[in-house]
């Protein structure tokens, strides 16, 4: 079949690969002059900085799409592992240094809390593993067609409440660890899925078990490169590319199946299936006029936001920074609630510095660092006007980086705030799409077919299984098997 695929995401190019690899004849759409969609890269000045996703997680499933072409991924792209994953620093002064591999970090949390902390540490890693083995297969790496699919894994459905994966996260996390800083950086995952700790089902754990047991990683040359080296590999496979080419319109026969895409409001390329990886509220509303968005994507709660300052800088981080720092701010919980309740910005709010350049001198010149700083932000059903104060926002956030000893003398910048990302084409200004409620998490998410719209297939994190890069690149994989399901269905 003929398959147009709109947008070199990595939810897109995750499709293509599992297409071309089962015989499809693939084009790839993309409005931007270069692939990665949301993790993409600005090079200026002499630096290259990510602008996209900063941390990499279970890069088996990035190494699953390249197989999937029929290439493999060493040829393309080199992920190397991070050590120590992230530095935590908490508002009391005290620092933890999050260690890749099980052994490091037990000494790490004996070193900082104490020894029964760490042999508590060896008991949560086995339980996160039998969670992640109970919702994989069944729950995550799984389309769905309804909500009663949901009772046909029932063994996995028996582990996971045997596992207490439907309380609380939070309070999870607290029955291994008494230590509240532990509790806090086994927990912060969460935000990830648009959730506070306390507010989380204890299944999403599984993002801690991607996080801190499999481990973090990075691409030389930065996170696009991920993006970069997938498209290369498509190129080689036969997949066609057409950058700087903005879809305008699926095009579909009254009332029908799907028959291509309209670029920019003139040229048509023909399809038999469109794999669409925008985001899925605003693919409906700009891409698909006349079709009501699934209820969920129009009415659903969405994720926070964040505000990103991504800097090329003169001079050099502190001696005791990592290529990831968490600095979390007083009042932990309340900080969620100013954030999710209120929709107000946290009264002293956590964020992330990342420093890519840390590790790989490559991404700024001589002397000088790449910075990443993401501060979560209401999106924008909340309070902030940011058109009045942005301004302001950004100059604490850019005082509190400076304050911490980071070097902030600006060569290069860019900022996005939730206006920014909406203008981009994300609903409700969030890059993190609709958040992880009970009820927005697998047949009850946007499906990524749509009954109405034959041959149109969703992919990315508006979609199941949801976000972050691995759930992405599942994504892919799952859509290029609804094409599948199309295609013997449409020739039998």
């Amino acid at each position: 079949m003929k398959v147009v695929v709109i947008g070199a995401g990595l939810g897109g190019l995750s499709a293509a690969a599992h297409l071309v690899g089962a015989g499809h004849d693939v084009t790839v759409v993309e409005r931007e002059a270069i692939p990665g969609g949301r993790a993409g890269m600005i090079v200026s000045d002499g630096f290259r900085l990510d602008n996209g996703p900063t941390v990499l997680t279970m890069p088996d499933l990035l190494e699953t799409a390249f197989n999937a072409c029929g290439a493999e991924m060493t040829d393309y792209v080199t992920i190397n592992p991070v050590d120590p994953m992230y530095r935590a620093v908490y508002a009391d002064g005290s620092t933890l240094f999050v260690r890749h591999g099980r052994e490091a970090m037990t000494q790490e949390i004996r070193e900082f809390a104490n020894a029964k902390e760490a042999e508590s540490f060896g008991h949560f890693c086995d339980w996160l593993e039998k969670l992640y083995r109970a919702e994989m297969d069944s729950f995550i790496d799984a389309n769905f067609d309804s909500s009663l699919d949901l009772v046909k894994p029932w063994k996995s459905g028996l582990d996971l409440v045997r596992l207490g994966g439907f309380g609380k996260l939070d309070k999870k996390v607290a029955s291994f660890f008494e230590d509240k800083r532990l509790q806090q950086i086994f927990s912060f995952q969460s935000m990830y899925a648009g959730l506070a700790p306390y507010e989380a089902l204890a299944l999403y754990a599984v993002i801690t078990y991607m996080d801190s047991v499999e481990g973090v990683y990075v691409p030389e040359g930065g996170m696009h490169m991920m993006a970069a080296g997938l498209a290369e590999a498509l190129g080689d496979a036969g997949v066609e590319f057409s950058y700087s080419s903005p879809v305008s319109r699926i095009l579909r026969r009254p009332n029908g199946p799907v028959v291509g895409v309209e670029i920019d409001g003139s040229e048509r390329i023909d399809a038999d299936v469109v794999v669409c990886n925008p985001d899925l509220p605003v693919a409906y509303r700009e891409l698909l006029p006349g079709v009501t968005a699934p209820r969920t994507a129009r009415n659903g709660k969405y994720s926070p936001s964040c505000l990103l300052w991504v800097a090329g800088v003169k001079g050099l981080p502190p001696d005791d920074a990592a290529h990831h720092n968490i600095h979390f701010g007083d009042d932990w919980d309340g900080s969620f609630k100013a954030l999710i309740d209120d929709g107000v910005r946290m009264p002293d709010p956590s964020i992330l510095v990342t420093l890519h350049s840390l590790d790989d001198r490559s991404l700024a010149p001589e002397g000088h660092s790449s910075i990443y700083v993401l501060e979560p932000t209401p999106n924008l059903s909340g309070t902030i006007d940011w058109s009045k104060e942005r301004d302001r926002i950004v100059e604490s956030l850019r005082e509190r980086v400076d304050s911490l000893g980071y070097p902030t003398e600006v060569v290069v910048e860019e900022i996005y705030d939730p206006t920014d990302w909406e203008r981009m084409g994300m609903e409700q200004g969030t890059p993190f799409a609709l958040a992880h409620t009970f009820f927005q998490t697998g047949p009850f998410r946007p499906n990524n077919v749509d009954k109405k719209v034959p041959g149109l297939v969703f992919t990315g994190s508006s979609t199941l299984p949801g976000v972050g890069v691995p759930m992405v690149l599942v994504s892919g994989k799952l859509a290029a098997e609804r094409v599948g399901q199309y295609a013997r269905r449409r020739y039998r």
